[in-house]
């Protein structure tokens, strides 16, 4: 199939079952769409059981493997979803916040790749370097998923701010935490970083690189737009802006993912107030809110479509169950510690902890960063366990982080 033909059959899939979890499961959007198909795909294997001559299932296997999910996402929607989600969180709102921010997407993506990737090695007996690669692409949250389910959960906003913020920093310092230890784990690979002096360079290079490249064609971008009054260019602006910038810092070798937030981040705020009208704003917001929608809708048909490359072993789903609770444990422990750490300094809720764990949802990213992985008699365990936490996150954190948050999120807003 061409490009155009997947692209057209995905779209028409999101919508008919966005269709259907409207009209009858009536579960938030992108939740809803990732249930139906994965009902769908669990329909097509029973009937291919009840009906092996038509061979149905191998040929849908055929044609998910044939989309390479991973390049789609971390090469061409991550840039677009990053950059729609950072345009709507305030500088301002992260400034008040930014020190738990920072310390969780540094200090927390590390303590949860140790405790996860040790606990991975002494259930499974792979390599402990393998096992920390498994540990550093199932830690990131998912800003994808998480902001799609903020959008429901109804949130205070200083919470809202914390768990959005998080999601945005950690997942681009922990896909840079995996590129460092892929390097080191398959130094043969095509990946970056070559023993333990290369990985410190490649660590700077990409988040530090990707932080200056956004904030610099941010600022660049935000100049021509203040000398602009047409909402049709400015918008094209910052598609541009999103498109070509996640192109030049994949073509420069520095993370991508931290320069479309940055990017994001400085439009949203300084952009917004300085350099558009209030009508550009207007249509800006409006742009990218439907870029979002879109787009999440269709990373979420993928993700449960992608259920045909997960190893259907008794052995490796046993596993994955082993490794959602794994996640948790190394979730609240990046919470937990980063929270005790600013404690002395500063007032925090109770319920600050239950919430950003449970609220720390896991996505599409583990999964493309999990197939991303080079062949080996690994890779099957640890694709088919990120994709068992990955569901249960989705679909169960999901559903109860509003029913979470309203049980422990009933005392003073101190945080």
């Amino acid at each position: 199939m061409t490009f155009l033909q997947i692209a057209s059959l995905l779209i028409v899939l999101a919508g008919v079952f966005g269709a259907i979890n409207y009209l009858f499961l009536k579960l938030p959007a992108a939740i809803g769409i990732l249930v139906v198909s994965l009902l769908a795909s669990f329909g097509i294997m029973a009937l291919d059981l009840a009906v092996p001559s038509l061979g149905l299932a191998d040929t849908v296997r055929e044609q998910v493997t044939g989309v390479d999910f991973s390049e789609a996402l971390l090469e061409g929607m991550l840039g677009l979803l990053l950059f729609a989600g950072a345009l709507h969180v305030k500088l301002s709102d992260l400034r008040d916040q930014w020190r738990l921010v920072f310390l969780m997407a540094t200090l927390g993506v590390g303590l949860s790749t140790v405790i996860a990737g040790i606990g991975f090695h002494w259930m499974t007996g792979m390599p402990i370097l393998i096992a920390l690669v498994f540990g550093a692409l199932i830690s990131p949250t998912d800003p994808v998923a998480v902001l799609g389910v903020l959008r429901e959960a109804n949130l205070r906003k200083s919470l809202e701010t914390k768990i959005a913020g998080e999601s945005l920093f950690n997942d681009g310092v922990g896909y840079v935490v995996f590129l460092v230890l892929v390097g080191l784990a398959f130094p043969s690979g095509d990946h970056h970083g070559s023993g333990f002096e290369g990985a410190a360079l490649l660590f700077v290079q990409e988040a530090l690189g990707g932080a200056v490249l956004g904030v610099v064609l941010g600022w660049l971008a935000f100049r021509v737009m203040r000398r602009i009054d047409d909402y049709s260019l400015e918008v094209l602006l910052t598609l541009g802006l999103a498109f070509g910038g996640y192109e030049l810092a994949v073509y420069l070798h520095v993370s991508a993912p931290i320069m479309a937030v940055c990017a994001g981040l400085l439009i949203g705020d300084i952009g917004t107030k300085h350099g558009m009208t209030a009508q550009t704003r207007d249509y800006v917001d409006a742009f990218w809110k439907l870029i979002d929608e879109i787009l999440n809708a269709v990373l979420f048909l993928m993700i449960g479509f992608e259920v045909f490359a997960v190893a259907f072993d008794a052995g490796y789903l046993a596993s994955g169950v082993f490794a959602i609770a794994l996640a948790l444990v190394a979730r609240l422990a990046a919470v937990a510690i980063p929270v005790m750490v600013l404690k002395p300094f500063r007032d925090f809720s109770p319920g600050v902890i239950p919430i950003m764990t449970w609220g720390g949802l896991k996505g599409g990213i583990s999964v493309a960063l999990a197939l991303s992985l080079p062949e080996g008699e690994w890779k099957p365990l640890i694709l088919t366990a990120t994709y068992v936490v990955v569901i249960f996150s989705i679909i169960v954190q999901g559903l109860t982080v509003t029913r979470v948050a309203n049980r422990f999120g009933r005392m003073p807003d101190l945080m």
